[in-house]
């Protein structure tokens, strides 16, 4: 064994102690760190010739990126949809990496099946059937990709061929219908072979991100039968809004297709008693995207993908070796995701989960939602600036009243100060930003300073 290696298994212990001090003084500052600078652009540097061993790797990171790192696990991190990590999850996070299970086979662990138990919990958090069976992958985009490949095996079926076995060409055309679709559905479009082309958009609601359930209607009466693929949305990017799930569904009693919610973030809803019903009918979809990095705090790479389907799921993803040991009634993970190599993923939620339960996670939500319209009541009340949309959940979209072109410098502004990070977007041809609440820390009093650093922003 090298040297340096071996030095460092008989100082595991010390070496594991000086990353989690460097862990807790950064998680520590969190709060007062910049939250999201312009980071000063880093050319690579050669590798090292010279062997560092752990202490010396430690070290140059604290010097070289460190102090580059935004603040996306604090308070004030409004940018994209993304949670911080709770302190179950964080524990469950290192010891994932300590333990370092494949769980993709429960041939030789027991990760497999701490997998399902975790699924499990999730589908019942969020009031799902029985019948919904999920898996964990990395992340929302992963999820939308696998809940639409097992409905491009569907129209298959419909069809009278397996496209997992042969292939696109035996499938023809396929129409995609959504209202406001995320980005990501048309990445996986493009990865799945059907084509971003494949995707309709078939309008919104007067105002509003939700699906116009009458033009979808239409929309699908002009295919003439053919079966299709709907993808509904219960918690758009821009304003969380959510497409009618029950009136969507209904449609099926008279039209086929395969109904796949991106339910990213806002399935939660479902632990708020005021918003429960936005999420009503999610149950009855043939495939759901859940993002846990998002509202549930886990660390980044954590979803999980839901579908009625799970035989048309392993016809899909089934990898056959003599090594793997038959397919079953009961298929391991790598039958059922895109991955072979799987690292223990649930663990993170399956903590974070066993810690705080429903009540505790329950509280996230209610006081994130709290929060959202807290800084939409302070942003109506400035001359400077507009909604561009109710706050319906955790996400407020706003622009300046006078000048929208001029946004984009209001959020490199604010940023510059490191009081908080806002994303830019476009909402109905506007220029807009838009602050997401989903951090487990976040409390009024960085509402109140986010609001105030934006009052600054405006001049």
């Amino acid at each position: 064994m090298d040297q340096r290696l071996s030095d460092d298994l008989a100082d595991l212990p010390v070496l594991l102690h000086e990353a989690r001090e460097r862990a807790a003084r950064f998680l520590a500052g969190v709060g007062e760190r910049p939250v999201g600078p312009p980071p000063a652009p880093r050319e690579p540097v050669p590798l090292p010739e010279r062997v560092q061993g752990t202490r010396g790797a430690l070290e140059a990171f604290e010097r070289r990126w460190e102090p580059g790192l935004s603040a996306s696990p604090g308070p004030r991190y409004l940018g994209f949809v993304t949670g911080g990590s709770t302190p179950a999850a964080l524990a469950g996070d290192w010891l994932t990496s300590a333990y370092d299970q494949n769980a993709a086979s429960g041939g030789d662990s027991s990760a497999a099946d701490l997998e399902r138990e975790t699924v499990t919990w999730l589908r019942d958090l969020l009031g799902l059937p029985a019948e919904q069976e999920g898996a964990f992958v990395s992340g929302a985009t992963m999820s939308n990709a696998t809940g639409l490949a097992i409905a491009r095996e569907w129209i298959g079926e419909r069809r009278g061929v397996s496209v997992a076995e042969q292939g696109l060409a035996a499938l023809g055309p396929v129409r995609v219908l959504s209202g406001t679709p995320h980005s990501s559905v048309g990445k996986a479009l493009s990865v799945l072979g059907l084509g971003r082309s494949a995707l309709r958009r078939v309008g919104a609601l007067p105002g509003r991100e939700a699906v116009d359930v009458e033009r979808l209607e239409a929309a699908l009466r002009e295919l003439d039968g053919e079966p299709a693929i709907v993808v509904a949305n219960a918690g758009t990017v821009n304003t969380a809004d959510f497409d009618d799930l029950r009136a969507v569904a209904a449609l099926r009693e008279r039209y086929p297709f395969w109904l796949h919610v991106d339910a990213a973030f806002g399935a939660f809803a479902a632990l708020s008693p005021e918003h429960a019903h936005l999420v009503d009918g999610l149950g009855a979809a043939d495939s759901i995207c859940l993002d846990l990095h998002k509202w549930l705090n886990v660390p980044y790479d954590s979803a999980v993908q839901f579908t009625r389907r799970r035989d048309l799921q392993a016809r899909v993803f089934r990898n056959s070796a003599a090594y793997l040991g038959p397919l079953g009634d009961r298929p391991d993970y790598l039958h059922l995701t895109p991955e072979n190599s799987r690292r223990l993923r649930a663990l993170p939620a399956w903590f974070t989960l066993a810690a705080y339960g429903r009540e505790g996670h329950a509280e996230i939500v209610r006081r994130d939602i709290a929060l959202a319209a807290r800084l939409g009541e302070r942003l109506a009340a400035m001359p400077a600036y507009r909604l561009l949309a109710p706050v319906r959940l955790n996400v407020v979209c706003f622009t300046l009243a006078s000048a929208p072109e001029r946004i984009a410098e209001v959020a490199r502004a604010v940023a510059e100060t490191g009081e908080a990070l806002l994303t830019t977007t476009e909402y109905a041809g506007v220029p807009a930003l838009r602050a997401a609440f989903s951090n487990w820390r976040t409390t009024e009093a960085d509402v109140d300073r986010v609001a105030k650093a934006l009052e600054r922003a405006a001049g």
